[in-house]
C-alpha cells in the first residue's frame, strides 16, 4: 500500500482530531470570523502561493495541450 508510506496513520489521525477538537469547541469558528473581520490575510498568501505551486504551472500547461477541455467543450451537448 502507498497511503501509509506518504501519510503516517499516527500522526495524521492526530492532527485530525485536533481539527475536530477546534471545531468542537468553537475555537475554528472564532478564528474563521477573525480572519474574515480582518481581510483574510492568511487565507489570501494562502491561495497566492498555492496558486504559485509548481503542480499549477504544470496543470495550466497540460490544460492547454488539450483542446476538448476548453469552455463549452467538455461536454458533448449533441449527446448530452
Amino acid at each position: 500500500m502507498s497511503g501509509p508510506r506518504i501519510l503516517p496513520y499516527d500522526e495524521t489521525k492526530a492532527r485530525m482530531k485536533a481539527v475536530l477538537r477546534d471545531i468542537q469547541t468553537g475555537k475554528f469558528v472564532r478564528d474563521f470570523m477573525q480572519e474574515n473581520a480582518v481581510g483574510q490575510p492568511f487565507f489570501k498568501a494562502t491561495r497566492r502561493l498555492n496558486d504559485e505551486h509548481q503542480i499549477e504551472q504544470v496543470g495550466e500547461k497540460l490544460r492547454g495541450m488539450m483542446p476538448w477541455i476548453s469552455a463549452g467543450k467538455m461536454v458533448d451537448k449533441s449527446k448530452n
